[in-house]
């Protein structure tokens, strides 16, 4: 029975034997210790900045919910509060009274 070709992918050439290990400098280069220790620097690195970053969106998850509920309904009743007070202004100047200079506390 003949061998059938496979269905689909990419085939790539049959590996050389090991019998001449001259033959590919780029499988000494790749199989050097200094290639090696670059790629675990590399994973090493990957995985740091993967935490790094998942906890850097938790604290920016945390601080930005906190500014909504806290900050937020602050700032919202300070407006509303000006804007009262630059009603009361705008009424006593209507009605002929004198006009005073807003309170700061």
């Amino acid at each position: 029975m003949a061998a059938q070709p496979r269905r689909g992918g990419v085939s790539l050439p049959e590996l050389r034997s090991a019998s001449k290990p001259d033959s590919n400098i780029l499988a000494r280069i790749t199989s050097s210790p200094i290639v090696s220790r670059g790629k675990q620097a590399a994973c090493d690195a990957a995985f740091v900045s993967k935490k790094l970053l998942r906890s850097t969106g938790k604290a920016a998850w945390i601080a930005g919910t906190t500014f909504l509920i806290l900050v937020v309904p602050l700032i919202i009743e300070m407006d509303r509060e000006q804007q009262f007070n630059e009603l009361e202004l705008q009424q006593a100047s209507l009605l002929g009274a004198p006009p005073t200079a807003p309170a700061h506390k």
